[in-house]
């Protein structure tokens, strides 16, 4: 009887063991799993760049309308040339353009104040920073800005952009888009892998995340983060829609809205807040991000 007991007493204990030594393997395996795990402590030879929006050179939007056009300012790219493009869009308060096409397709996110842009007979709809839209090539369109310092971004796949007259209008088959910041849909770390329990959310608003194409989405951090974006895709450009972070380099830099952080390749960017702040991003691939 106290053999068998004995014997009880060992099998019990080989099975609490046993069940302690999974525990600790399944928990091993789940933190080798963690984003943090994953994401390098450094990059050697970083490719990330910064254009502050106060280093941008600005000039007319269409040279033949002089001071009646907005004011441009390229971030990256050149809007006179064939290749992608992104640029800043400065239209003064009260300004409308009058009925016009594009001869390429671009998409928008405003920065600040108050963009209307829709067919001409449209009623005005005003839309705030943060909101996003695109103008396919060829549609007739007006575009009006409210506020006494309206910013948008433009962003271009294929140049040179072009401002030609409503006669010339063609049908692309494309549609607009035009996305109340209202609208837009955020999602956090438990419905996004790429992201840890920073306080960080993701709203994706064009393109295919989870391949290797081009997309499009918006970055919320936090006041108060203090953490890094690390991504992998060859291209990853980045521009302040809200806030105004701290971007942790071998040269710390304020990026005031409008600002423009890109890099090619594996790359980790540090940034802090004090407020919070919106990114919109164009990559080629899926990025991490992680509080320190």
């Amino acid at each position: 009887m106290k053999r068998a007991i004995f014997t009880v007493v060992i099998m019990s204990t080989l099975v609490f063991l046993t069940s302690c030594e999974t525990k600790v393997k399944v928990q091993k395996e789940k933190d080798s799993n963690t984003i943090e795990n994953k994401i390098p402590k450094s990059i050697n030879n970083p490719t990330t760049k910064v254009v502050l929006a106060s280093e941008v050179d600005w000039s007319y939007l269409n040279p033949k309308r002089k001071d009646k056009a907005p004011m441009a300012g390229t971030l990256w790219g050149d809007r006179k040339g064939t290749e992608a493009t992104g640029f800043l869009l400065k239209p003064k308060d009260g300004f409308s353009s009058p009925p016009h096409i594009h001869n390429v397709s671009y998409r928008g996110i405003v920065i600040s104040g108050l963009i209307h842009n829709d067919d001409p007979a449209a009623a005005n709809m005003w839309m705030p920073s943060g909101s996003f839209w695109t103008q396919p090539k060829g549609h007739v369109h007006i575009t009006s800005a409210k506020g006494v310092n309206t910013i948008a971004y433009i962003e271009i796949e294929k140049g040179p952009y072009l401002v030609l007259p409503k006669e010339e209008k063609f049908d692309s088959g494309e549609r607009p888009v035009n996305v109340d910041k209202s609208n837009i849909v955020w999602l956090d770390a438990s419905e996004v892998k790429w992201i840890d329990k920073a306080g960080a959310s993701i709203a994706f608003i064009w393109g295919e995340p989870k391949t290797n194409q081009l997309n499009g989405s918006l970055i919320k951090l936090p006041a108060g983060f203090n953490g890094k974006i690390y991504t992998k895709g060859e291209t990853f450009g980045a521009v302040v829609v809200k806030g105004a972070p701290e971007f942790l380099g071998t040269e710390n830099k304020t990026l005031e809205t409008g600002s423009y952080l890109s890099s090619k390749g594996e790359a980790l960017h540090n940034i802090s807040t004090k407020e919070e702040v919106v990114f919109y991003v164009r990559t080629n691939g899926e990025y991490n991000i992680l509080s320190k």
